[in-house]
């Protein structure tokens, strides 16, 4: 959808060899969000964007030169636009509104492209319906600008007013509105009874109801549609509420791309990190170094990343290692190559060596670029594994993951809880914040008065901060889940003593002392949830979940499911946030 955005809303041609028209791309920070974890700067290149600019910078006239502008269609947005066209700043103008825009607002453009004398350089006026933001093929999220006003605490707050309540579901059913419009299906939606995800639930099928019943401008017909992609099947939308299962996203974690998420700033598939530059040789009252930063990006052309996202640490550790030994033994091969061709000395013995040698140069040259790629990842990832490391190590995150998935699984325990959390050595504050609430959700009795004081007041000495305890509690006695807590399946992980000998010679990795913990596969409640309803499976759990599908007519009673056939494809989408543990688990539960 943004290729053909950018190519002036017209499909870009395959292999056409043909120059790209030169354009500039105006867009503000949503754009700029939806954009950037999707086509880097060498593709919108490709692509013929020479500049890519915000609305709200100072830009300069480029009077002989279309421009793309690919904004949400709020009020300061639309005055910079007119301004633009005032201004006169290009030779024509695409508009493309992230989401839909309101007769009234473009009715102010008009007014003010007439004013402008510039009615015939506006060229097209769209309405993207692009209002969601892609991170994987397979993952996306609503926001990225102001997430946390659809975050889970801005729908749980206690204080929160029914108008506030309305916005927020009204922003998220626009979001998921947008994804189907791209997608171009109608899915079939289903929800749990009783929560926000029921309004979303509601509010969505309406949208979706109303767009179809406006035959002339429904979104869903004709050459719109992303042809013959789910041809026959109607994807399935689950709806899950966060609330049904608290405990998962205070999990620690033990999955690459969820660890990165977790410890690391990692957001919209770039993760910053800082570089720890060595104190030792700054003389003493000196002030400290800056720190650098460096970013990377983790994307889908990352085989690596790709390949090891969903591994457990140890995994990764280990197959960065292996990854660096074989292009060290491949390095090697490049040196031999540079001194066939005689790099070094121009003598004849080197010239003369060139001839039989032509077929070896031939493909030492085409592999060159390869290997020099495939070192540029292989740093990326021993960056980013060892900033996890040290966060691993210095706050014992293996202990932790284990101890709470024995927690999560009622397994016994060997160590007490109040051990954990007054070890100075164990984790922040935060962590033992996490592990306590995980204990607290997942524990059948709530612990005794006199037990919960003597826990505060461990959390309190440890240097936590104690208002999420206060919340856990209300939601636990408001919730009937309290009475019966979420089975998370028995998945203790098996240790696998330490770690392997490559990791313990010559690696790059020091992992003395870190667990080498495995994962045993076992269905989050989120995954459960949708394999009962994807499967059409009978469970107490789902049983009372609404169905809605946005094609019938009304009369018939929306609870009782049509189809039923199980579903090819599905979509899950958490009120209140999912998470990469969850999304992790999806994955593997569809392998």
């Amino acid at each position: 959808a943004l290729k053909r955005m950018l190519n002036f809303n017209v499909p870009p041609i395959k292999n056409s060899t043909g120059e790209p028209v030169w354009k500039v791309l105006i867009y503000d920070r949503f754009g700029q969000d939806i954009i950037s974890p999707l086509l880097s700067v060498k593709e919108l290149r490709d692509m013929g964007i020479t500049l890519h600019l915000l609305l709200h910078s100072d830009r300069d006239a480029i009077p002989d030169v279309p421009a793309v502008y690919f904004v949400m269609p709020t009020e300061e947005n639309i005055d910079r636009v007119c301004q633009d066209l005032r201004n006169q700043l290009y030779e024509s103008y695409y508009l493309n509104f992230i989401s839909a825009i309101s007769r009234s607002k473009l009715e102010d453009i008009a007014n003010a492209a007439i004013g402008a004398n510039a009615v015939t350089q506006v060229a097209k006026v769209f309405d993207q319906y692009l209002n969601f933001i892609t991170l994987e093929d397979d993952m996306f999220i609503l926001c990225n600008q102001n997430k946390e006003l659809v975050s889970y605490r801005a729908i749980n707050r206690p204080d929160i007013t029914d108008t506030e309540m309305e916005t927020i579901m009204d922003t998220i059913v626009d979001s998921l509105f947008c994804f189907f419009v791209t997608l171009g299906a109608i899915p079939i939606i289903r929800c749990s009874r009783g929560t926000a995800a029921e309004m979303v639930a509601v509010k969505l099928d309406k949208k979706l109801r109303e767009n179809l019943r406006d035959a002339r401008n429904s979104l869903f017909t004709g050459d719109t549609l992303g042809a013959g992609q789910f041809s026959f099947q109607r994807p399935l939308l689950v709806l899950v509420d966060r609330n049904i299962d608290l405990a998962t996203p205070l999990h620690h974690t033990w999955t690459y791309q969820a660890l990165v998420h977790d410890v690391l700033d990692f957001h919209l598939n770039r993760v910053n990190l800082e570089e720890s530059t060595g104190m030792e040789n700054s003389p003493a009252g000196a002030r400290p170094k800056k720190k650098n930063k460096k970013s990377y990006d983790l994307t889908a052309s990352d085989k690596f990343w790709q390949k090891h996202k969903g591994s457990p640490f140890p995994e990764v550790a280990e197959s960065v290692q292996q990854e660096l030994e074989s292009y060290r033994a491949q390095e090697d091969e490049v040196k031999r190559l540079k001194s066939i061709m005689g790099i070094e000395g121009e003598d004849e013995g080197a010239i003369s060596m060139l001839s039989d040698n032509t077929a070896k140069l031939t493909s030492a040259v085409s592999s060159l670029p390869e290997l020099l790629e495939k070192k540029r990842l292989i740093d990326l990832h021993t960056n980013v594994a060892t900033a996890v490391l040290e966060h691993i190590k210095s706050r014992k995150l293996d202990v932790y993951f284990e101890y709470e998935e024995k927690i999560m699984s009622k397994s016994t325990l060997d160590k007490s809880l109040l051990d954990m959390i007054s070890d100075p050595d164990a984790g922040t504050p935060e962590d033992k914040m996490r592990l306590f609430l995980i204990y607290y959700i997942s524990s059948a009795q709530a612990p005794s008065e006199i037990d919960l004081e003597q826990y505060k007041k461990a959390l309190m000495d440890a240097g936590c901060n104690l208002s999420p305890l206060s919340y856990i509690k209300q939601w636990k006695a408001f919730t009937k889940m309290a009475s019966a807590p979420t089975n998370y399946g028995n998945t203790t992980p098996k240790p696998l003593g330490l770690f392997s000998r490559v990791m313990n010679t010559g690696s790059q990795f020091v992992m003395e002392g870190v667990k080498n913990l495995v994962l045993k596969q076992q269905n989050l409640p989120v995954t459960r949830i949708l394999d009962n309803l994807m499967e059409m499976k009978s469970n107490p759990e789902t049983d009372d979940y609404r169905y809605f599908d946005p094609k019938m007519l009304r009369g018939s009673d929306s609870s009782v499911p049509r189809n039923k056939n199980p579903f090819q494809e599905a979509i899950v989408f958490v009120v209140g946030g999912g998470n990469y543990i969850e999304y992790q688990n999806l994955i593997d539960y569809v392998k």
